[in-house]
């Protein structure tokens, strides 16, 4: 299923929402007040409590027609309520994220948190689980097919070898002993896993496609790492078998998952008290072509979402790093650490 409807449609007619404290008026807060007014509406808030979702991703999930669900977009968009974000030629919508500085940001905070404690609608949430299901499997697929090409394709991104010295650094900089475990999420052919095996007591390597494991596996024979655990699965899968790790890792890998947010919080029950996450990503980009060369599911990631993702899923902000590759790509590197125990 496409998760877009053409964005001309749909975009171009939204005003930009008023949001800044010398803005506010009677007009805002009815704006606001009539965007939370609607069923509809309060259901689309809360399938995008977590993620972006498309268009016609929404559709399926609240079984609504494209004409009417565009409407109700409109109205929350000129609210303030939700954001759009080009993917291509794909729109994908979140909520917005709150900032203190909005005079209408605790009625915002409370209609978020009203919505969020709504009785879960079991038809709703199973297509929700549906869409994200297809996301993934979108990706496993490119991953079954592409698995020998992957790299060839990946490079002309960012070759491993142009972020590792960098990565060290950042690595050691973070301060984790020595005998700390380390969990890279989506390993692919392995090329960071001699790093990780020299410089912690154990590493897993976690990854949902079997074809990459199999890479990895050869990786780690070829430079005879002992200390390295193969995992077939993703995060939950690991919840799930209740593996712990001091640090996890996503390297140039968020941008295949389906949920990034559901990352996040699974990343929190993962981790050891005070571990944690270091995010190595693309910067938000247009370079659509990744799509179908190296199936990315999202072209890059804006500071503000990564940073959101953290904050909902109780992690502090930390280091940080830019580094600019070949091509007009942008690479960030990003440290956060677990506020306490999940």
């Amino acid at each position: 299923m496409q998760p877009y409807a053409p964005a001309s449609a749909i975009v171009s007619a939204m005003p930009k929402p008023l949001a800044s404290a010398d803005q506010l008026s009677v007009d805002t807060l009815v704006a606001l007040l009539k965007a939370g007014g609607d069923g509809l509406r309060l259901q689309i808030l809360r399938v995008l409590r977590a993620d972006s979702l498309g268009v016609l991703e929404m559709c399926s999930i609240l079984d609504t027609r494209q004409s009417a669900l565009s409407h109700h977009l409109k109205v929350l968009y000129n609210a303030g309520l939700i954001a759009s974000r080009r993917e291509g030629n794909a729109i994908f919508y979140r909520r917005t994220f709150l900032n203190s500085d909005d005079p209408l940001h605790s009625l915002k905070s409370h209609l978020y948190d009203s919505v969020d404690r709504l009785p879960p609608d079991a038809v709703t949430e199973a297509r929700l689980v549906q869409v994200k299901k297809e996301r993934e499997q979108q990706s496993l697929d490119f991953f079954s097919k592409c698995a020998d090409k992957f790299q060839q394709n990946q490079d002309l991104v960012a070759d491993a070898r142009q972020y590792a010295g960098s990565l060290q650094e950042l690595l050691e900089g973070i301060g984790l002993p020595g005998n700390s475990t380390v969990m890279e999420v989506g390993p692919g052919e392995g090329k960071l896993l001699p790093l990780l095996s020299r410089r912690f007591g154990r590493v897993i390597a976690l990854d949902n496609s079997e074809e990459m494991l199999k890479l990895a596996r050869a990786t780690a024979r070829e430079a005879q790492l002992t200390n390295v655990r193969f995992v077939a699965g993703d995060t939950a899968t690991a919840a799930e078998q209740g593996l712990k790790a001091d640090l996890i890792l996503f390297s140039m890998v968020l941008h295949h998952i389906a949920s990034p947010a559901e990352a996040f919080a699974q990343c929190a029950s993962l981790l050891s008290p005070g571990g944690v996450l270091l995010v190595v990503d693309l910067c938000r980009h247009h370079q659509d072509w990744v799509r179908d060369s190296c199936g990315d599911l999202w072209l890059g990631f804006e500071a503000e979402e990564l940073c959101n993702w953290a904050r909902q899923a109780v992690f502090n902000g930390g280091q940080h790093l830019l580094q600019g590759l070949r091509n007009g790509f942008q690479i960030q590197m990003r440290v956060f650490q677990l506020v306490s125990e999940i």
